[in-house]
Order: C-alpha cells, then sequence, then structure tokens
C-alpha cells in the first residue's frame, strides 16, 4: 500500500506542510531554529532517514563494475558539469531575464548536483543501486572542487563575455564540503557497515530476505517527513508570492524535464541499459536543494529572491521527480535490462529476496 499509493502520500504531505506553514508561521521559525550544515535540523534528520535504507541495499561489492564502466561515468561527469549547468543558466536567462534576484538563485541551483534525494527516485524506479552510489560519490568529490569555481564563471565571468550584468558572490568551501560530508557521509557510511556487518553475521541471503525489508519502509517514511517539514517551512512564503513561484517554476519544469529525456535517450543511443540509464537520468536531473538553499541564505539572506528560489526547487523536484519515476518504469520496454545483479535485491518496502539468486527473468517480474 506504501508503495501503490505513493503519489496519494506526498500530495497528502505536500498539502499538510502548506497547512501548517500558512496556519502556524510560528511552526516553520521554530523548525528553522536548529541547523545543521546551513539547513534545518528536521530536514536533516529527513533527508538521513530517508538515504540510509537505501544505501543500506547498496552492493559495495559491485560497485568496481561500475567504476570499469568509463562509459557511464564520463557521460554522467559531462551532463552533470557541464551541460545541466549550462541549460539551467540559459534557462534562467530566457525566462527571468527582468529578476536578478531569482536568477542567481535559479543559477545556483543548477550548479548543485544532487546526492541525496536521486537515490530514492533512483531506487522507486529500479535503477541501479550500485551505480547510483558511484555517481553520487563522483558528484559529492566534484561538487566540493567545482562549485565555487562554476559559481563565479556562471556568475560572473560568461556574463561579462555576452555583455549581461554580472553578480558576486562568494562560495564557502567549507559549507560545501561539511553538506557533503553530512547528507552523504553518514547514511553512507551507516548503510555500508549495515550491510558488511549484516552479511558476516548471517549471509546475503538472510541480510537481503530479513532486514532490507524492515529497513526498506523507511526511505519513504523518511521522504513524506521531509516533504511536510520542506512545505512547511516556505507554507506562507510561497501563498504569499504565487505568481513569483509560477515565475520560477516554469523554468524549473523545462529543466527537470529536459534533462531526464536527454538523459535517457543518451543512455539509449549509448546501450547502457534501462537500470543505468535510468540512474544517469535521475542524477542528472535531481539537485542538491540542501546545499542551494544553505548557499543562497548565506550569501545573500534568508529572505532574499535567491534563497526563495532555492526554496522552490525542492517544491517542483518532488512531484516532477516522482512523476518521473513512473515515465521511466513506462520507458522501460525500449530498454534492455543491463544489470541484472541490480535487480536481484527486490524493493525491500514490498518483497523480501529468496534464499537464491534469482535469474533475470525472475528479478525482473518481481521487479514488476
Amino acid at each position: 500500500m506504501l508503495d501503490r499509493f505513493l503519489p496519494v502520500w506526498i500530495i497528502a504531505a505536500m498539502v499538510v506542510g502548506l497547512a501548517l506553514g500558512a496556519v502556524a508561521p510560528g511552526f516553520g521559525e521554530a523548525l528553522e531554529s536548529f541547523k545543521v550544515a546551513g539547513v534545518s535540523l528536521p530536514i536533516a534528520l529527513g533527508l538521513l532517514i530517508m538515504m540510509y535504507p537505501v544505501l543500506a541495499k547498496v552492493r559495495y561489492d559491485e560497485t568496481a563494475k561500475v567504476i570499469g564502466d568509463r562509459k557511464l561515468i564520463i557521460t554522467s561527469l559531462l551532463i552533470n558539469w557541464l551541460l545541466a549547468p549550462a541549460f539551467m543558466f540559459a534557462l534562467a536567462w530566457i525566462f527571468l531575464p527582468d529578476l536578478p534576484e531569482y536568477r542567481t538563485g535559479l543559477i545556483i541551483v543548477g550548479l548543485a548536483r544532487c546526492i541525496a534525494m536521486v537515490l530514492i527516485w533512483n531506487d522507486l524506479a529500479c535503477g541501479d543501486r550500485e551505480a547510483a552510489a558511484v555517481l553520487v560519490a563522483i558528484n559529492s568529490v566534484f561538487q566540493v572542487v567545482m562549485f565555487g569555481v562554476l559559481g563565479w564563471f556562471y556568475l560572473q565571468l560568461l556574463p561579462s563575455w555576452l555583455g549581461l550584468p554580472t553578480t558576486s558572490a562568494e562560495f564557502s568551501i567549507v559549507a560545501i564540503t561539511v553538506s557533503v560530508l553530512v547528507f552523504l557521509g553518514i547514511p553512507l557510511v551507516a548503510g555500508y557497515l549495515t550491510r558488511t556487518l549484516g552479511e558476516r553475521t548471517r549471509g546475503r541471503d538472510w541480510y537481503e530476505g530479513t532486514v532490507l525489508p524492515r529497513l526498506g519502509p523507511w526511505a519513504l517514511y523518511g521522504l513524506l517527513f521531509t516533504i511536510v517539514v520542506l512545505f512547511a517551512l516556505q507554507g506562507e512564503q510561497v501563498l504569499a508570492q504565487p505568481m513569483d513561484v509560477v515565475r520560477i517554476a516554469l523554468p524549473l519544469t523545462v529543466y527537470f524535464l529536459v534533462v531526464f529525456a536527454a538523459s535517457m535517450l543518451i543512455g539509449w543511443i549509448l546501450r547502457l541499459g534501462y537500470e543505468r540509464s535510468t540512474t544517469l537520468s535521475f542524477t542528472a536531473a535531481g539537485n542538491n536543494f540542501e546545499l542551494a538553499i544553505a548557499v543562497s541564505i548565506a550569501t545573500f539572506g534568508a529572505t532574499s529572491g535567491q534563497a526563495l528560489a532555492g526554496i522552490v526547487g525542492p517544491l517542483i523536484e518532488v512531484p516532477i521527480l516522482v512523476a518521473l519515476v513512473y515515465v521511466a518504469l513506462w520507458a522501460r520496454r525500449w530498454f534492455t535490462t543491463s544489470t541484472p545483479s541490480a535487480l536481484v535485491a527486490a524493493d525491500a518496502t514490498t518483497t523480501s529476496t529468496p534464499t537464491s539468486t534469482p535469474t533475470t527473468a525472475e528479478a525482473s517480474e518481481r521487479t514488476r
């Protein structure tokens, strides 16, 4: 029931969050009073709860196969760090030429590559878990190294070349590093230790058949909790400026849809198979809204237009990427199954793994 009616639960969580933010403005202030890595403590807890079960499902002994897939790694780097930020820059100037604060906020969102929610979208769409873990880790390293450089390029250097107004912004490498360590490092270590200790104690069959089905639902519980808190924090502001939200939402919607579709098409052309094409697409389309919001608030202030643009990001991203999960599953018929092992650990929220490794056909049937 949790999986089958997921869109219903997500819409309900959004409504509850908006209602809390509108009816009890002090609730949002209370949630913001404690922060971790520049992000509200409740949001941080929700993200950690959401990511831990997904990372506990990853078969870390199989990640070497992903690292050896140079075609996947190079394609992901090109899309995430060259094409996607450039596309967001273009959309920001096309849709918001007269609103520099929102435009800057969108560009910052485009620079923050996803290292959190992408894992659960990929898992729901039956993507390659091992590939997702590797690509997220690579994005994390590039985020620390490249975020400030690309921020300077897209906010100052490129606009000056094009004769456009420039924006001055300072990015704290320390803040970016802390964000990566908290939102990826903690659940990654916890997931790795859980699987390693579980398999050493009782074996893989027991771990995937007994432990994962108990951990699995917590990923969605964490997701729903995070959505409620996100919408509660910004409910009053979003409802007070509906037209501004719409203007910010339009380029974001185009961005998510085009980047996802283009990445799936590239995966199909390169014959990456369904699982890795799906992983490639979600890692490209998703953004690290925690980092984007934290950077915007630290640089421009909590009430700035840049911060509002960062806040609208996840409000639009969540429903769109949930819809894209179903689009990916629908498009699966046109892809080959490239990594049967990614399907062996069936979705632990609803099923348990049998005592022997299933064939590709059995894995596909169970996932379906």
